[in-house]
Order: C-alpha cells, then structure tokens, then sequence
C-alpha cells in the first residue's frame, strides 16, 4: 500500500544547525546529499547496528570480562571511505574501561584480511572509558568499506568489566580472545571461543556519499533475524539491503536494524529460562535512543505486536490488551517520529499460528487499523506477503521456519521484496 508522503516537519534552526556542524567536523566532505541534480556529499549514515539491552541472569553478559579482548563480527549494508564505532554501557554499573580498540575487514573467522587492522581513537586517545549508563562514539577511521561486508571490530577489555550491555541473539559469530590485548592481533590464534552475542557495540556508522540517510528497521525477533542460520545474513533487513544498494549512487538509503528477540510494543520483556536471551525494554521506552538517534536517519520501518498480542498482557498490571491498546502505542510513536521531521511506515503483523482466538481477533482488528490510518506515512503488508490464502490465520507452509511464527529465508525474502523502494527513496507520487 502506498501513500503521498507529506513533506517532513521542519526542524528547528538549533537542530539544523547542529547536526550540520556534526556532519562537517566529524569527517571532510560537509553535509547530506544535497537536492536532486546536485552531487552527493559526504555524510554519516548507520553502516549497521545493534539495538543494547541489560544483561542476562547467568553467561557472559552477567559475569563481564577480565583482560579479555572481544572481537565482534557485523555486517555492514553501507559502503564508504571512513567509518566510526558507536559504544554503549547504558546497563552498565561501573565504568567501562577500552583500553584499545581496532577495526579491520574480516577475512575468514576472526582473522583480519591483510593490510586493512586500523586502530580506533576517541577524542585523539587509544583509550576510553565509557561512564555507567553512558554511550560515547569514536573518532573516524579511515577504512574504506563496502556494501554488504563483514568487519572485526575488536575492543580490549582490561576490566573487570562487571555485567555487560548487550545484544543476546545476535544471528551472527563472533570471538573472545586469551588474556591481554589482542586487538592488533591479524590472525585468528587468540581467539578460542566464540559468542553469538554482541557486546558493547552499538553501531558501525559509515562516511559516504553513495547512501542517502539511514532507514530503520524496528522490530522484535522477526526482524532480528528469527530462526535464521547463524552467519547467513538473511535477514529481512539484509535482503533490503541487497535490493537497495542497486539503486542509483546518493539515492538508496541504508538499513539497519534496531530488532530485539521477544519485544513489545507496551511492556518490558525478560529472559528465556537459561537467562541467555535479552528481551529489552519497551518500543516506547528505547524508541530514542534506537530508531530516532540513528545517524542520519530518514525513516521507520515499524513491526510489533505479535508479542503483546502472544501474552495478552495491557500495558498496566492485570490489565487485559486490548487492539485500542496497540493502536495508541503505535500512534504514539508516530507521533514521536513525525515530531523529528521523519516518516514513519507500519508493518502489518503477521500471522501468529500460537495466538489464541482473542489473540488472532486482536490482529486482524489491529491490521485492519493499519491499513485505513492516517498515522502511517506508508503501510508495508507483511501479512499478506507471508499469510497462507487458504488459512490466511498461519503462514505459508514454505514460509514457516517450524515454529508458526518466524518465516524461513524465503519467508524473509518475501518481507524484503513487499517493500516498495519507492518509500524509501520519497519517489512515491
């Protein structure tokens, strides 16, 4: 379903302001791609992220590292010639010590591909420390990156670090190394154990002049990357970015994704039985920090709800939920999004083969609700991309990972070419 998109709210001068000063001082080039018919200038987008959590109740996340040198695998789905990491000790309750960190392009497993290790700087300095409840960004690294990539971001951790900020499913392998500082380490040797967890690590954002702004991909674990195979990238959101990046240079924005396993659009999550998952807080509450905050961000693509409608639970204690309930919280953060001059398009929910008969009532009314509002820029129908005609209540048999739930690869694929680019790109006439 596409919508004529109202021109975005205008930003305060202040706003304006600011953020063209961020984009000069953090790396030459000047400010955002400029009006059509003028060459693209450099400027930050997000090259990937991850959307931090608190700590778990037992692992690696509720221990915290000693002397131990993480190296965390992402895939960026923006090419550029600089980049800069983006660190965060928001569940943190003590200071977080880097005592060096470097990134380099991934060659196989936790080795570096020879000749691209550069060492990471915040404020001039090797070194960092992150204050409890703090995020802090680094200063920009001259790697040259592009589309569709892995990078080795590595981070020494002198410690003891205490409970780590984290994001628990992370779909993706990365390395924890021996004692000591191995972040110039080119070979895999020192990196024995492997994690499927981020820790730390925010964001990678990407200096370029071929990606026009950042949209973001915010969600629960179907956006995550659901029941995907580890180190695949094929999420969702990776298939978008794969159709995006054949678009014309300084035309085709960047995704990332802000996805947490098991969130909600009204109430916090918690943890899986082995305390190994982080459900996070809220889309209310870390809709800031992980969609609006984004580096040049443009745009929301927004899927919740099938985890509010799977307990039933209102956004008060013994309450009961109710498709009102969901209308509003959406709405809200429409309005939040509008508010910082940014459009903000609705992911219908999609079939949910554990609900319950008031469950499955509540998304039918809540889908309905979505495709008539006003309050959604543009509507994306994951619902009817993945359903099954002949019972429009589950998925599609080829679309469903086993579980009722969470699509296969195909089913992903699907969700990536439903979006129409045109919402995107602000083609849309």
């Amino acid at each position: 379903m596409i919508r004529r998109m109202p021109a975005l709210r205008t930003r305060t001068w202040a706003a304006l302001l600011s953020a063209a000063l961020l984009a000069v001082f953090a790396v030459s080039g000047g400010p955002a791609a400029g009006a059509s018919g003028h060459p693209p200038r450099q400027h930050w987008v997000g090259g990937w992220a991850a959307a931090a959590g608190p700590p778990g109740t037992s692992g690696p996340s509720a221990t915290g590292f000693t002397d131990r040198t993480l190296r965390l695998v992402v895939h960026v789905g923006a090419g550029g010639s600089a980049l800069r990491i983006r660190l965060s000790n928001e569940y943190g309750t003590t200071p977080l010590d880097i005592g060096a960190a470097t990134v380099a392009t991934r060659g196989a497993g936790a080795a570096a591909a020879p000749g691209t290790r550069h060492t990471v700087t915040f404020g001039g300095r090797p070194a960092t420390t992150v204050p409890a409840g703090a995020r802090t960004v680094s200063d920009p690294v001259g790697l040259n990156t592009k589309p569709d990539t892995d990078l080795l971001v590595s981070l020494h951790l002198p410690g003891p670090t205490g409970p780590a900020t984290y994001h628990g499913w992370a779909k993706q392998t990365s390395y924890v190394s021996t004692a000591g500082d191995h972040t110039a380490d080119d070979t895999a040797a020192a990196y024995p154990t492997t994690t499927t967890s981020w820790f730390y690590l925010q964001g990678v954002d990407v200096s370029t002049r071929d990606a026009g702004g950042t949209v973001v991909a915010f969600g629960d674990s179907i956006t995550e990357g659901g029941l995907t195979a580890n180190d695949s990238n094929r999420r969702w959101t990776d298939d978008l970015s794969r159709r995006l990046v054949k678009l014309e240079r300084g035309h085709r924005p960047a995704v990332v994704n802000a996805g947490i396993g098991g969130n909600r659009i009204l109430t916090p999550g918690g943890y899986n039985g082995s305390g190994s998952i982080n459900l996070g807080d809220s889309a209310q509450a870390r809709f800031g920090r992980d969609a609006l905050e984004q580096p040049g961000v443009r745009a929301v693509i927004f899927l919740e709800g099938t985890n509010d409608l799977g307990g039933l639970h209102g956004p008060h204690p013994g309450e009961q939920l109710t498709a009102a309930h969901l209308t509003a919280g959406i709405s809200a953060l429409a309005a939040r999004t509008h508010a910082a001059g940014l459009r903000f398009h609705c992911g219908t929910i999609t079939p949910n083969g554990k609900l319950g008969d008031v469950g499955e009532e509540i998304r039918e009314q809540v889908n309905t609700w979505l495709r008539g509002t006003s309050v959604c820029d543009g509507v994306i129908d994951f619902d009817r991309a993945l359903r099954d005609p002949a019972d429009p209540h589950h998925l599609l048999p080829a679309y469903d990972a086993g579980d009722g739930v969470h699509p296969t690869d195909a089913g992903l694929k699907a969700m990536a070419d439903t979006v129409d680019l045109r919402l995107l790109t602000g083609d849309v006439s």
